[in-house]
């Protein structure tokens, strides 16, 4: 639990999230031990928070993600060229998938159908039980998002919810909500950044240290 000591230590607020940090973390753990992904979404600048958490699951965050012995194998076997550059520098993953890219799917349904359940049919489409919905929203009243949970719940996946210290309807969807303890939106995202990239880190030693 170092990271979460460090981020009590550094960030002193946020211990009244710290069990909900932790049980998150929990959830997490459990999802990709069993081969589950995570879906995440969020809009403005929660969309790039969204963003950002793919980039630090999706390949080395803080440790070196060295491919197993029997990954590097399989790539050799199939070309022996290829596959020694792909296994000197594909890194470990941890599958994450931002729901704010794809915009040509985006761009249709937002054509042909309702804009708000845009996130919502990618839920439908990606999601299976097993998997997380990381719904990112300062408010935790954020339409898209509160369909998307209805649809990850109708799916029997979990759903993490990041907002504002408000209770709200995310909240009360979410099986798990880390709210943090300010309600202004440029104050909720300077607090959401270290929430996440604390989850990011303890994922990383989980599965990579």
């Amino acid at each position: 639990m170092k990271h979460i000591d460090l981020l009590m230590e550094r960030y002193p607020v946020l211990e009244c999230c710290k069990n909900d940090i932790i049980d998150a973390f929990d959830l997490l753990d459990d999802t990709y031990s069993k081969e589950g992904k995570m879906l995440i979404c969020g809009n403005g600048g929660s969309a790039a928070d969204a963003e950002h958490m793919v980039g630090e699951l999706m390949k080395g965050f803080k440790i070196s993600r060295k491919l197993l012995s029997n990954e590097v194998d399989n790539l050799q076997k199939i070309d022996p060229d290829m596959g020694g550059v792909l296994a000197e520098n594909l890194q470990g993953a941890l599958p994450a998938i931002t729901l704010e890219g794809h915009p040509a799917l985006f761009t249709a349904y937002m054509n042909d159908c309702d804009p708000l359940l845009c996130f919502a049919q990618q839920v439908n489409g990606l999601g299976k039980q097993g998997d997380v919905l990381f719904g990112i929203s300062t408010s935790g009243t954020s339409k898209n998002i509160l369909y998307a949970a209805v649809t990850a719940k109708s799916k029997r996946m979990k759903v993490v919810g990041l907002t504002g210290a408000k209770d709200s309807k995310l909240s009360a969807l979410a099986d798990i909500c880390i709210q943090v303890p300010e309600t202004e939106t440029y104050m909720v995202q300077e607090l959401h950044l270290p929430v996440y990239h604390c989850l990011c880190l303890m994922l990383e030693e989980k599965f990579f240290g």
